[in-house]
């Protein structure tokens, strides 16, 4: 795999093709897994039009999330951040994600305010 960078994007050569990466969404995940615990699973969920939802649990159960174009991307970016790891969804996630106070009610959106 051949990696090119420019002041927005790194490339990344995939079976298929180039696959752009934000350098800023790079960073921010790399970040991420660097101060929870060294290592994180990532569920990619497709969430229609905006794109595709890279979901973050780190080794700690802290949560985190960054938004990216498709699912190519969201592959390539969990392939290039060392100690992240493909996960779904799952019982065993789940028991360990720790949501901070106030997660629920934001996802909630307007419903959490009626």
């Amino acid at each position: 795999m051949a990696d090119q960078k420019t002041d927005e994007t790194t490339t990344t050569e995939q079976a298929g093709g180039e696959v752009h990466i934000a350098r800023g969404t790079l960073a921010a995940v790399t970040r991420f897994v660097r101060r929870n615990g060294g290592s994180a699973k990532a569920v990619v969920e497709p969430v229609g039009a905006d794109g595709v939802r890279v979901l973050l649990v780190g080794d700690n159960g802290v949560m985190g999330d960054q938004v990216v174009d498709d699912v190519a991307t969201a592959n390539a970016l969990v392939e290039r951040v060392d100690g992240l790891e493909i996960s779904e969804w799952d019982r065993e996630l789940s028991s360990v994600a720790n949501p901070r106070d106030g997660h629920h009610a934001k996802m909630a959106g307007w419903v959490a305010r009626t």
